[in-house]
């Protein structure tokens, strides 16, 4: 499954022009041959992604080190490397743009967590197309909870401390293997779970989380768990003050 890109002035932004069954060449004497439009679960056909058919010359990985850099967005000026994109807790490559909501954390600022009483718990998600800006749901996306972090929600909830999540994709994750009474059990899988106000919140009481735009799935999760009054103040704000958005934008922490 591949996302088709057009690079503009450093940056890059989705192509819609494209047809099934045309071969795309790429760097390194590669091509992409595009076999049909992505359809989700639900029988929704995207614009944006593809199946397609790779011919490379290398493995996926060393390719994509070799030729590929990072998705990225009209405020970042510079070439940075992927190390920037990085978060530091990280184990395995897998996601196809920067979890941004951890990219703030230092081993020296875990370090000082912990000594705090801050217990980290991890899980992984593999983080999809998350810039989806027009009312789409948000693709599947690879998790895995671990029996350890369920457990230490659960514990955490029946001790009255609090859960809080780094980004909208621990929130998926762990809504994804929870019960309907809040009740978070290990797992791993592909999830298409959508968090909206109607379905609500049941294993996260607060969130480190970047900016959304307005018509971004992503936005009814934060109004899930904060509610849309407080969002319009905070994004009146985030206007008025110029905040940026996506991959090294402004991060803040939701405590309702």
């Amino acid at each position: 499954m591949v996302e088709l890109r057009a690079v503009r002035d450093g940056a890059s932004a989705p192509f819609r022009d494209a047809r099934a069954g045309e071969t795309l060449l790429l760097p390194g004497r590669a091509t992409a041959t595009l076999l049909a439009p992505y359809r989700s679960p639900e029988g929704v056909s995207s614009d944006r992604l593809w199946l397609a058919r790779l011919e490379l010359p290398l493995a996926l990985e060393p390719y994509l080190e070799r030729h590929g850099f990072p998705i990225r967005y009209s405020h970042v000026r510079e070439e940075w490397p992927i190390s920037y994109y990085q978060t530091v807790y990280a184990t395995e490559p897998g996601s196809v743009e920067m979890p941004s909501a951890g990219r703030g954390f230092t081993p020296e600022l875990i370090t000082r967590l912990v000594a705090k009483g801050v217990r980290i718990a991890p899980l992984l998600l593999h983080t999809g197309v998350a810039s989806l800006e027009s009312h789409e749901p948000p693709y599947e996306e690879w998790y895995r909870v671990p029996e350890q972090t369920a457990e230490a929600v659960n514990q955490a909830h029946t001790s009255g401390r609090r859960v809080i999540a780094v980004g909208t994709t621990v929130v998926r994750a762990l809504e994804t293997v929870a019960d309907s009474r809040g009740t978070a059990h290990p797992g791993e899988g592909w999830t298409s779970v959508v968090i909206t106000p109607e379905r609500g919140i049941r294993t996260v009481d607060a969130m480190l989380t970047g900016l959304h735009e307005p018509s971004a799935s992503h936005l009814a999760m934060l109004e899930a768990l904060a509610g849309r009054s407080h969002l319009l103040l905070t994004y009146e704000e985030a206007l008025r003050e110029r905040y940026l958005w996506h991959e090294f934008g402004d991060l803040h922490l939701i405590l309702p």
